[in-house]
């Protein structure tokens, strides 16, 4: 091994992450109850540390023997959980305020964002499988947060669920590695080159299996569903959104930096992999009554969405923006969606929406304009991304997956249309007094607004995004 570059400040960001989580568990430990909201503002204040640090890394290298790489899709990754974390913190406020784990909630989802941001930067298999971990467990824990039976059910799903897919990784690490005797992405790709092809293929699967269960795609997606129905929105919020930026991440750079498309055939794989998670989760989306639950399957379509650049991953020039745009703006979107249903307690069906337009006009305006987001209509981030995916495609040689994914958001509105019209309809909840959560309604208005500017300014944001993979 030459050339080791172990430079801990090139990681700073992730070190702020870490940091921020070490001390606000110390914190947490010696402040009494009524004071425990320090944790979050701590976090706050070390998220935005985090954000500096990301917008004044140097990019284009690799540290600590290559394991780690620094360029243009790290760094978009870090800034997109960072941002993730701190509307996850803020969006919680209300629920988690004066509760007797309010550390322990702040302190896991800066630990789950770490692992989340440490996938997408991987360069080497061991620490891919060592960031799924990091990435889970913290998760795990969060989903249980609430102590009640419908959490702590929702944290049992998706422990075993994510053990099972644990499982299923490091066997396919440990195929992968005997099929091409290295573990670090260059040399891996030097052996796969020779390698038999069916090892390499179940080794691969298997890894994939992994990273598919953290991005909540096909086939892995069985969890989302229930773990979303049955824990608060605040949570459901996170394991929705800040998980799947790194698997996706990690997905693209592992298959386009680490397995030759001619020894293995992923890109088939992915783009029947996408396919069908846009499928399945906007048909299952159709006919959902309980919010918490459409918006479960409506993660799972997106995650369709965003396979269509993994598929083309080093086929075409406009995957990699393409699938760092989207992701910017589907985290914003999503915790923006949820910021809504956490901001009204009480309403958990699509009928408890009639009428919200007239008595909280502020959740029923952001609701819109995320929904309308999460469809892909202009001016939203989501509408940009989705475009720039579909021409990934086409320049891909998918040109019929772009097909399936036009088809499907056509499908999409159906259902997103089955909740923005109850708003604006008068109803039994017209004039009665129903509780609305003051932060959550702040940081839905901006997270829709923030949908809104990164969708008109797209043409400015877009070229940031743009850049190669360092190896």
């Amino acid at each position: 091994m030459t050339g080791m570059n172990e430079n801990p400040l090139a990681l700073l960001p992730e070190l702020f992450l870490l940091g921020g989580a070490v001390a606000g568990l110390l914190l947490g430990s010696w402040s009494p109850r009524r004071r425990q909201g320090l944790v979050r503002w701590l976090a706050t204040a070390t998220a935005v540390g985090g954000l500096v640090a990301t917008a004044s890394a140097r990019q284009g290298e690799t540290v600590f023997g290559g394991a780690y790489a620094v360029d243009t899709a790290t760094t978009a990754a870090r800034a997109i959980v960072l941002v993730s974390v701190l509307l996850a913190l803020w969006l919680s406020a209300d629920a988690v305020a004066g509760h007797r784990r309010e550390t322990e909630f702040a302190v896991l989802v800066q630990l789950g964002g770490l692992g989340a941001v440490v996938m997408a930067g991987a360069n080497d298999l061991l620490l891919l499988f060592a960031a799924f971990l990091l990435a889970g467990v913290p998760f795990y824990a969060v989903v249980g947060w609430a102590g009640d039976a419908r959490a702590t059910e929702a944290a049992m799903k998706y422990y075993l669920s994510g053990a099972f897919s644990g499982v299923a990784m490091v066997t396919g690490v440990a195929l992968v590695y005997g099929a091409g005797r290295a573990t670090a992405y260059p040399a891996l790709r030097e052996g796969l080159a020779t390698a038999p092809a069916a090892l390499a293929a179940v080794g691969l699967v298997a890894v994939l299996a992994g990273l598919a269960f953290k991005a909540g795609a096909v086939p892995a997606q069985f969890w989302v569903p229930d773990v979303t129905d049955g824990t608060p929105a605040p949570v459901a919020a996170v394991v929705t959104t800040i998980p799947k930026v790194g698997a996706l991440v990690g997905a693209y750079r592992l298959l386009d930096v680490a397995v030759p498309a001619d020894v293995v055939a992923w890109p088939v794989l992915l783009a029947v992999l996408a396919a069908a998670s846009m499928s399945l989760g906007n048909l299952a989306a159709f006919f959902q009554t309980s919010v918490q639950r459409l918006l479960a399957y409506s993660t799972i379509s997106q995650v369709g969405y965003l396979l269509m650049a993994v598929a083309v991953a080093g086929r075409a020039p406009e995957a990699l923006p393409g699938l760092l745009f989207y992701l910017a703006g589907y985290a914003v979107t999503n915790l923006g969606a949820f910021a809504v249903v956490a901001a009204l307690p009480r309403a958990r069906t699509l009928d408890d929406m009639r009428g919200l337009a007239r008595r909280a006009p502020a959740p029923a305006g952001a609701l819109v304009v995320c929904l309308l987001g999460l469809i892909g209509t202009p001016p939203t981030a989501v509408f940009l991304g989705k475009l720039t995916l579909f021409t990934a495609a086409v320049d891909g040689g998918m040109a019929w997956l772009a097909v399936v994914a036009i088809v499907n958001t056509v499908a999409s509105v159906f259902y997103y249309l089955r909740w923005i019209a109850p708003a604006f309809r008068a109803g039994a909840g017209d004039g009665a007094e129903q509780p609305v959560a003051r932060r959550a309604t702040v940081v839905a208005v901006l997270a829709a607004a923030v949908s809104v500017l990164l969708g008109i300014g797209g043409g400015a944001v877009l070229p940031l995004v743009i850049g190669g993979l360092v190896s």
